[in-house]
């Protein structure tokens, strides 16, 4: 099978849906499909506002068009709703053909927190656009209960995966170079330094040690000037950062707005536990009653809690995850991009 991803994430970014998409194309390619991607690459671009590193499809609809007509895939993911993903939707709705979607990113949210606009428009906005597809993917039951009550159909559930082999375990905490004269215990936050974030409810924390953070963003420069006694990495290659979650005591998460985190399963694999609050992502990711870590309205008890959780416990809830099993998952629900042909069946798509 011939699959078309368009994206208005991909490398060179650094996040958690730029990961999750590499690692589809490369279980897929295992699995014995060819995958095409779309990417801003592709295309003239502009810096996405606020956010330096993002760059963004510059009116991308005609060589988009041509690029599918060229293709001629016999499915079609559309994996973002940037304008890659709008001039995706507005190609397949004018040629009537069937695709599918996925929800990553909370949006609304994001624009919420950092412009103030109510969360009730950009729902609107993204019900919008999901409405046209066949299927959209939700990566926990928490986020497809909110989004059916929000509106939404034709949800269907993808879960996401680890790589163990980067991320190793480490049954003690790793002593990378550049922390190793760090204060421990070593508190780790990685993601980006931005609004929906909500970082500043770790960085307030009163903790014993080191606090560690990894990740750029619209924020970085003001939280830095407040909180000079935070180590600050900045971006890490994929190796480097495997090293940076091995060597922390516990990874720290405070958005209340994920909907998966696949940091908190990267810091799992290689033993860290993790901490966070009771919400929509640490919640699928360390499970009820929690394992790999600890869950609390209190972030602070949370972190004291998870501090004595030991690293295997960590690494065996991470082990829950794999990225051939998400694929495989992903797979049973594409659909055939030709007009009225019936649904690709998963069993087609194992070898």
């Amino acid at each position: 099978m011939k699959l078309a991803l368009i994206t208005d994430a991909w490398l060179p970014q650094v996040n958690g849906v730029v990961t999750t998409l590499v690692e589809l194309v490369r279980e897929m390619e295992l699995l014995g499909h060819q995958v095409v991607v779309s990417h801003p690459a592709m295309f003239a671009t502009r810096t996405c506002p606020g956010y330096a590193g993002i760059e963004l499809a510059l009116r991308p609809g005609k060589v988009l068009a041509k690029w599918l007509d060229e293709c001629a895939p016999d499915a079609i993911h559309i994996a973002t709703e940037g304008p890659l993903g709008w001039a995706a939707r507005s190609y397949c709705v004018k040629h009537k053909l069937a695709f599918t979607t996925a929800f990553h990113t909370r949006f609304p949210e994001m624009l919420k927190a950092a412009l103030k606009l109510p969360l009730w428009v950009g729902y609107a906005v993204l019900r919008r656009f999901h409405k046209r597809s066949a299927g959209v993917m939700v990566p926990t039951p928490s986020v497809m209960r909110m989004l059916d009550a929000r509106g939404f159909r034709h949800l269907r559930s993808w879960t996401h995966g680890v790589d163990t082999r980067l991320f190793r375990y480490h049954e003690t905490a790793h002593n990378h170079e550049p922390l190793a004269t760090l204060a421990r215990p070593l508190s780790l936050y990685v993601g980006r330094v931005s609004y929906e974030k909500n970082i500043e409810a770790f960085l307030n924390l009163e903790l014993p040690g080191t606090k560690v953070v990894c990740g750029v963003g619209p924020l970085e420069q003001a939280l830095k000037d407040r909180f000079p006694n935070v180590r600050w990495l900045g971006l890490q290659s994929r190796t480097e950062l495997a090293k940076v979650y091995a060597t922390a005591d516990v990874f720290v998460m405070p958005s209340r707005n994920e909907t998966f985190g696949l940091v908190m399963l990267e810091a799992m694999s290689c033993g860290t536990p993790v901490a966070a609050f009771p919400v929509e992502g640490p919640l699928e990711v360390l499970g009820s009653p929690e394992r790999g870590g600890a869950l609390n309205e209190d972030l602070r008890a949370a972190w004291y809690r998870a501090l004595g959780v030991p690293r295997h416990e960590a690494l065996s809830r991470a082990l829950d995850f794999s990225w051939a099993a998400a694929t495989r998952q992903f797979a049973g629900h594409l659909v055939s991009a030709r007009p009225f042909a019936s649904t690709i069946a998963a069993v087609e798509l194992v070898p």
